[in-house]
């Protein structure tokens, strides 16, 4: 009896000939279109800044993968990601080791333009981190009762009016002085993001925007006001970025006015908001949450970008990669405000860390500490652990795109 003939697989960029192929394995794993969506068009696909790739076996697509041209702020630079979507595997091949060759190419094809990390919001985590990713932070909706809202302290020195046209563009430079001093949101500076300043307005109730004494502007909400009018109503809140206390009291007051008419707030966040830190009450309940996933590419260059603080010098080494693009010893170095990585032979009782163990680390979101106790850092010294954690160990991700 002869064996089975094993089937022709082939991993590739797809392209407009295979739209059609590609929109089905789409909705059979994440469902069709909301009613009245837009139906999607050959015309233009894969979009500008998204990169498609797949696999088919004798010529069949059985799975696909989405990489986006992403930047991020970590630390005060933007550093060039690749944001990781539409991961997808026909029903009757799931488990038959697909996406180490779809992620690989996709990988290396984004290490090529630069892109030196990469971000997932996962469905099943174990799956990507089985291929070096760890979940760093997470893209929160939170429900707070909008007659609370009524108890935050009245503003000093900062007024509220609804943003017309013109002020688009200091609604999107106010977010970009938010998440420049934040660690992990993506910059909305990319090709990712093509919303006209008109088509941001229209597709939303409102935008507010607050405003110091001077009339510049200092923070933003970004809402939708839903349906209906009475408990069960909310008021839903894209945006909610504030570049001081009281624009935050402002804001918050603002969407506080609706009491009579919703029940709840529901805000996008995540991490610990600063702008929670005004409110007067405790209610901040998680309604929805979405994981968010890192991994570290390209180790060298993604250490380089950072403008970390010394002097401070320490090796490691980095093992566990299936992808095979992170094993090996490192040095890194920082004087005068620049930072340089380099791969570099190490000692054999040097510091080691897991693809996910350095995830963390970059993200700032745990301590060497932590690391050893989850066994994604061992080796070392506790002085290579403090020269670590003084680089890498502060900051906590903040995201606020979902993708």
């Amino acid at each position: 009896m002869p064996a089975p003939r094993t089937p022709e697989r082939v991993t590739r960029r797809l392209t407009a000939d295979d739209f059609h192929d590609s929109l089905r394995l789409g909705i059979e794993a994440f469902g069709r279109l909301p009613e009245g969506a837009p139906a999607p068009t050959p015309e233009g696909f894969p979009r500008p800044g998204r990169h498609m790739w797949g696999t088919f076996e004798d010529g069949e697509l059985v799975a696909r993968v989405v990489g986006n041209e992403f930047r991020s702020w970590f630390r005060g630079a933007e550093v060039p990601t690749c944001g990781v979507a539409g991961v997808t595997v026909v029903a009757e091949r799931r488990g038959n080791g697909f996406l180490r060759a779809l992620f690989t190419a996709m990988l290396d094809d984004a290490a090529d333009r630069g892109e030196v990390i990469s971000t997932l919001f996962p469905t099943a985590p174990g799956i990507y981190r089985r291929l070096g990713y760890e979940i760093v932070s997470s893209y929160d909706t939170v429900s707070v009762p909008t007659a609370l809202l009524a108890t935050v302290a009245e503003p000093a020195g900062v007024t509220t009016r609804r943003a017309r046209l013109e002020d688009v563009p200091a609604v999107r430079s106010t977010y970009d002085a938010w998440a420049a001093v934040q660690v992990g949101p993506l910059t909305r500076r990319t090709a990712a993001f093509p919303a006209t300043d008109a088509e941001l307005l229209a597709d939303v109730t409102g935008i507010t925007l607050a405003e110091d004494a001077d009339g510049r502007p200092v923070g933003y909400a970004m809402w939708n006001r839903g349906r209906g009018y009475d408990s069960s109503a909310s008021i839903d809140v894209e945006d909610l970025v504030a570049l001081s206390p009281d624009a935050a009291r402002a804001l918050w007051r603002v969407l506080g006015s609706f009491a009579s008419v919703t029940g709840s707030v529901r805000v996008r966040s995540s991490g610990s908001d600063a702008t929670r830190l005004v409110l007067p009450f405790g209610q901040w309940d998680v309604v929805e949450r979405h994981p968010y996933m890192l991994r570290v590419h390209d180790v060298a260059a993604a250490l380089d970008a950072l403008p970390l603080t010394g002097p401070a010098a320490v090796e490691f080494r980095v093992h566990g990669d299936v992808l095979g693009s992170m094993d090996g010893g490192y040095q890194l170095r920082v004087a005068d405000g620049r930072s340089r990585c380099e791969r570099v032979d190490v000692a054999a009782d040097a510091v080691a860390l897991s693809p996910q163990g350095l995830a963390l680390l970059y993200a700032g979101a745990e301590s060497c500490a932590n690391l050893r106790l989850a066994g994604y850092l061992c080796g070392g010294s506790p002085a290579d652990d403090a020269v670590l954690d003084a680089l890498l160990g502060s900051g906590q991700p903040h995201i606020r795109d979902y993708f």
